[in-house]
């Protein structure tokens, strides 16, 4: 895909925007992205930052301000290895070291969470055309660790149930795999 802006070089940031309905793409290349300063004009809207949205979530003070007295009271935390403080974070963007993330683990859950619609892990998805057999192999490691539950807590009917369903499925994945070669 061809930049939006320049029509020269590929473009290797790409932007949607979903506003009343409707869905709006932008394609940019690395140095048209740089010279607009990462500014993005969607729809003649206003204009977006992506250094204003990540300090705006990362502001807890705006986000919470019940509980703004409450996180001034509290000591400022410093990562131990590079000596970087939350806010200094908050007001570059970015962590100085990989312990940051250790040491700030407290601020960055409730950021994490809202990101996150609620989650604090991140799993990540699979895509359709690759993941048919990491679904059903997925499916049967948690039927695995099912089985182990079950056979622990000594219901064996159960676990007979949930053995006779990942040899159903590992039936179909095996047959699913000779299909294929």
């Amino acid at each position: 895909m061809i930049c939006q802006e320049c029509k020269q070089r590929p473009a290797t940031l790409h932007f949607t925007n979903y506003s009343n309905g409707e869905k709006t793409e932008l394609h940019l290349c690395e140095i048209c992205a740089q010279e607009k300063g990462e500014l993005f004009m969607m729809n003649n809207g206003p204009a977006f930052s992506i250094n204003s949205l990540l300090a705006g979530l990362l502001n807890m003070e705006t986000a919470f301000p019940e509980q703004k007295k409450e996180f001034e009271a509290e000591q400022v935390a410093q990562c131990p290895q590079c000596s970087m403080t939350f806010p200094q974070f908050v007001k570059v963007g970015r962590f100085g070291c990989a312990t940051c993330y250790d040491a700030f683990r407290e601020q960055l859950t409730p950021i994490v969470r809202r990101l996150h619609s609620g989650n604090s892990v991140h799993n990540g998805k699979i895509p359709k055309r690759v993941g048919g057999n990491l679904h059903v192999r997925k499916t049967i490691d948690q039927l695995k660790q099912t089985l182990k539950e079950l056979i622990s807590a000594e219901e064996f009917e159960k676990a007979a149930e949930t053995r006779d369903q990942i040899r159903e499925l590992e039936r179909k994945l095996s047959a699913g795999q000779e299909g294929e070669e």
